[in-house]
């Protein structure tokens, strides 16, 4: 893949980890109200938000772009990896406020 390409398949790989982690911080924020059953937590959490997620592909790429870094580059793959940790524990945590506002 070249770079340009590269960088965007990076970018739609976290974007879809963090709407998946939304999802599930609404989920659980809406079992933790009772607006939302155990069942359907269940079903939807480990069904939409785990086929919708993609945190192995997150591992590899990951992996992936701290090997074919050149040595002063690696940091930066580092670096991608905690921001991604950061940005779907964030959404996470946005989805349960939502669903504590949730009529």
């Amino acid at each position: 893949m070249g770079g340009d390409r590269q960088h965007a398949a990076g970018a739609d790989l976290q974007a879809v980890n963090v709407i998946g982690s939304l999802i599930l911080g609404v989920l659980i924020g809406g079992a933790t109200n009772g607006a939302v059953s155990s069942p359907l937590v269940a079903l939807l959490g480990t069904g939409l938000c785990g086929a919708l997620s993609t945190y192995s592909t997150f591992g590899y790429e990951t992996i992936r772009l701290f090997e074919d870094a050149a040595p002063l580059l690696q940091p930066g793959s580092l670096l991608n990896a905690a921001v991604s940790v950061v940005a779907g524990l964030g959404a996470a945590f946005v989805g349960v406020s939502l669903a504590a506002i949730w009529p």
